[in-house]
């Protein structure tokens, strides 16, 4: 993964490359039509004098490519200072989940996210894991109404096997029913976004250690909690509702301050990843 540094450095170099080479074919043009030009001119019968007309024509050519030349180097400018915005932009996504156009989840910490959307009814979904080298390593039925569903796999097989972190492609097929035309269906992953590179094509953003997306595809950015957003932060038994202040030193007053001690580390425990997410 690159940095911001890296990113900016290509950019400049690989958008300077092409008017910087057409500015210098046309200051040796130039140099050698002002060679031609004057040469006929010293030489020229004062009898029969040239037609200027035709000079100054082309000067002026000379002086609307130039200008051309200059404003694809205004414009080189900007799309650098573009791409240089889109890699800060990556680098604020670290840490943070991202929802992504796309096939291939990563499965981080034994986690793994994807959602799919039908654009009507049918009558069946089946949903296919499969690793990269094509064989099948879980499957299950989903959702058959039209809209959006979310796809939570815990990295196991239907034997219970616990699979190892990495890129695994989710395949969603829906079947209609006689007669009737198939449904499109579009898939969506999520990841953890954990690093920043970029190529000739653009800048890309990585998910987990072995999936690569392209910053154009991303669709959502949240917390870096997204994955707990269904899990309890605090446990226990629910309370009786009596607002009766146990008496100093008993045991019922040791273990409500005991139970506030736990909710209060707690707290503080989703509030640092709140901050740390937004940072």
């Amino acid at each position: 993964m690159s940095d911001v540094n890296a990113i900016n450095g290509y950019t400049q170099t690989g958008a300077s490359s092409t008017t910087s080479s057409a500015a210098q074919t046309l200051s040796a043009d130039m140099n050698t039509f002002l060679t031609l030009l004057t040469t006929q001119l010293k030489y020229q019968d004062p009898l029969d004098p040239m037609d200027t007309a035709e000079f100054t024509n082309q000067l002026v050519q000379y002086s609307s490519v130039e200008q051309a030349i200059q404003t694809n180097e205004k414009l080189d400018s900007l799309l650098s200072m573009n791409i240089q915005n889109l890699g800060a932009q990556a680098v604020s996504y670290i840490g943070k989940v991202a929802q992504v156009l796309g096939d291939v989840m990563p499965l981080q910490d034994g986690q793994a996210k994807a959602a799919y959307t039908l654009d009507k009814d049918v009558q069946s979904v089946t949903i296919i894991v499969k690793d990269l080298n094509g064989s099948v390593v879980y499957s299950e039925s989903g959702e058959v109404t039209a809209g959006t569903h979310e796809f939570d796999w815990d990295g196991k097989t239907a034997g219970g096997q616990q699979l190892e972190d990495g890129a695994y492609q989710i395949v969603v097929s829906a079947k209609t029913a006689t007669g009737e035309t198939a449904a499109n269906v579009t898939t969506t992953i999520f990841g953890k976004v954990t690093g920043v590179a970029s190529d000739s094509d653009g800048v890309y953003i990585g998910l987990g250690d072995a999936v690569t997306a392209n910053l154009n595809d991303i669709l959502t950015v949240r917390y870096d909690d997204y994955f707990d957003k269904d899990k309890d932060t605090v446990t226990g038994e629910e309370g009786t509702g009596s607002e009766e202040t146990p008496e100093e030193g008993t045991e019922e007053d040791s273990g409500v301050t005991e139970t506030l001690a736990s909710v209060a580390k707690t707290a503080a425990s989703v509030a640092g990843s709140v901050l740390s997410g937004i940072i």
